[in-house]
């Protein structure tokens, strides 16, 4: 199973903005530290704000930066929030409703679906912070100058 790239983004926005706390990053900066999209992480960047998971400040000093705690950020809760579906098999196509020849009988969807329920609650029992533990390689990692402890 994999996360959409969409989601993989979006933790990395936070990420980066929790290991810089009362720190604005701008977009930019976002794309050029890890090397991706910046069009792609407008749009992240503009879903999490209206998800409240950062606040998104325009102007001279604006940027992004988290609008909670790290620690009151459900890595769960998130994923549920960024992936449009968590269905692992399409028993019935999109385009013309056709099923499946066997979707009456087969288990698969089933046992798929309990594979994701059992990732998520796995998620359920961590945050934000759980991600950051290492802020400090973290901030290495990304070439980040950062003047407060570790």
């Amino acid at each position: 199973m994999q996360l959409t790239r969409y989601t993989d983004y979006a933790l990395r926005v936070l990420i980066r903005l929790a290991i810089t706390p009362d720190t604005r990053v701008t977009v930019r900066e976002l794309a050029q530290e890890y090397g991706i999209s910046q069009h792609h992480l407008v749009k992240v960047a503009h879903h999490l704000a209206k998800l409240d998971y950062i606040l998104s400040t325009k102007g001279r000093n604006g940027g992004l930066e988290l609008a909670r705690k790290p620690e009151d950020i459900n890595l769960g809760t998130l994923v549920r929030d960024t992936e449009r579906s968590l269905q692992l098999v399409n028993c019935v196509d999109e385009k013309d409703g056709s099923q499946c020849a066997i979707l009456d009988s087969c288990r698969l969807p089933d046992i798929l679906q309990a594979a994701v329920d059992a990732m998520l609650a796995e998620l359920d029992r961590h945050s934000l912070a759980d991600l950051i533990h290492d802020a400090g390689d973290l901030r290495r990692s990304l070439k980040i100058a950062f003047q407060a402890a570790d």
